[in-house]
């Protein structure tokens, strides 16, 4: 398996992916043909039902980002919402009932029936 490495050096990445988030991020990434200053926004802001929602999109690198890769998938996350986020892990569903990306995140201490929006 290869290393998960924050600018090449041994420091984890705060979160993880499933296979299955890995391969629809690779899918995703050839698509829409991004150049090599994008990559993967994981965040959160204010809203939702129960008080945060996540953030997942393509993005450039902005001020405050860690840059980590994942399976070869560049992410961007801002520092501040590391406290958040350490820990969570991010999967793909792809069946009748539910499509999407979805969020296991331990630090929720509620989470809304959508699956985007959490409080902490």
């Amino acid at each position: 398996m290869e290393a998960n490495v924050v600018n090449n050096t041994s420091t984890l990445i705060p979160i993880t992916f499933t296979k299955g988030a890995i391969k629809e991020l690779q899918k995703l990434v050839e698509q829409k043909e991004l150049t090599e200053e994008f990559g993967l926004r994981v965040g959160v802001e204010g809203g939702g039902c129960a008080g945060m929602n996540y953030v997942l999109g393509f993005d450039k690198k902005k001020e405050g980002d860690e840059e980590f890769y994942y399976e070869g998938v560049k992410v961007y996350l801002n520092k501040a919402h590391g406290m958040y986020l350490i820990g969570m892990e991010v999967d793909w569903q792809d069946g009748l009932n539910s499509r999407g990306f979805t969020f296991n995140n331990p630090n929720a201490s509620s989470t809304c029936g959508c699956g985007t929006s959490f409080g902490v």
